[in-house]
């Protein structure tokens, strides 16, 4: 009797070690390991033609998986949250969402953290519903986050996920095509992680000529930066190769980096700290954006008065929350910027604040 004990006390303890050993087979067996370069499907693609010397207006917003409203925190920011608080606050904020948009009538839309029928976000089709809404536009889908089944916070786990970067355009689109970015975490976390990437559009321009676009969403909660540092190194690069070729380039998107530094206001000195005022202290992920970074020639389109982003420790409360501006576009120096705004929306729908600018090339 007491052998039989032993043993089935023995197979209990190795039972949860055979489950985790099977999760990280599967795991391993669907991991997405996506192409260094992957055309990507353009959906309803319009027909016109961007013109020089013509203003459009280009618009960036990480619409948090419509579960980041302001009611909700994110348990890697040190919260608990990993999923929307129901169905209906999903589905509420993706209207309001886009509604927004509708009503900004951006010609070009770089939006972040859209899902495709993903656990958290009550298997909602994202994607779907903003491209019926938003008719008028092409779009396309570059896929950064495809993991099976997240099992982190044990409590309530994220689930399987499915969700990336959807670019949207008024005018024409040539080419698009999804580039990964270097840099990953060690096994097993990779397994579970995002595949971050950029998404780059190609239009071209009535008259001859190109507009190369990047819709971006950089790694965040990489201990030590050393991959946001890769990443940005990569991103630098083909901004200057496609600037060198001739064409005019835009990068906007969720930066990750604190990027008031780059847009200081007026007779305030460089040492000024980037990051907003706030009652918390800023979260352990906030980095500030190298200053070797940007390209020579290429300036910032950032609103240095309003922040983008708020932290996620605890839902939202004005005054207390960490902000900061961490969104916000990138430009060649053959455009010009005519006018650059964060719309405030309190962070009702989302931690970020959509961003806005108003471009003329030259």
């Amino acid at each position: 009797m007491l052998k039989k004990l032993l043993i089935a006390a023995a197979l209990a303890a190795g039972l949860p070690l055979l489950i985790v050993a099977l999760y990280l087979a599967w795991m391993t067996a669907t991991d997405f390991r996506p192409k260094p370069a992957l055309d990507l499907e353009i959906r309803n693609n319009a027909r016109g033609k961007l013109k020089k010397g013509v203003p459009f207006s280009v618009l960036t917003f990480n619409i948090g998986y419509c579960g980041m409203d302001a009611g909700a925190d994110f348990f890697m920011d040190g919260g608990r949250g990993s999923r929307g608080r129901s169905l209906e606050a999903t589905q509420a904020n993706l209207r309001r969402i886009t509604a927004f948009l509708a009503g900004e009538k951006s010609d070009l839309v770089l939006l972040q953290e859209v899902d495709r029928r993903a656990t958290r976000s009550y298997r909602v089709d994202q994607v779907e519903e903003l491209e019926r809404s938003l008719a008028g536009l092409g779009s396309v889908f570059a896929v950064n986050y495809k993991v099976p089944w997240v099992p982190v916070p044990l409590t309530r786990p994220m689930g399987a996920v499915h969700s990336g970067l959807l670019t949207l355009s008024r005018y024409h689109l040539l080419a698009a095509i999804r580039r990964q970015l270097p840099g990953n975490e060690a096994w097993p976390r990779q397994l579970a992680e995002l595949d971050r990437c950029l998404s780059e559009c190609r239009l071209s321009l009535e008259g001859g000529g190109e507009l190369v676009l990047y819709n971006l969403h950089l790694s965040v909660f990489d201990k030590g930066g050393g991959i946001r540092r890769q990443q940005l190194a990569d991103l630098r690069g083909r901004l200057l190769a496609e600037r060198q070729k001739g064409n005019y380039v835009i990068a906007g998107g969720d930066w990750n980096h604190g990027l008031r530094g780059c847009a200081r206001l007026p007779g305030e000195p460089a040492g000024a700290p980037g990051r907003l005022a706030a009652t918390m202290a800023p979260s352990s992920w906030y980095r500030e954006l190298p200053a070797d970074f940007t390209p020579p020639g290429f300036s910032w389109a950032l609103d240095p008065t309003t922040p983008t982003v708020r932290s996620s420790t605890v839902a939202y409360k004005p005054g207390v929350n960490f902000v900061a501006i961490i969104d916000g576009f990138l430009v060649s120096d053959n455009i010009e910027v005519q006018q650059v705004a964060v719309r405030d929306l309190a962070f009702q729908n989302s931690d970020h604040n959509p961003v806005t600018a108003v471009l003329v090339l030259r």
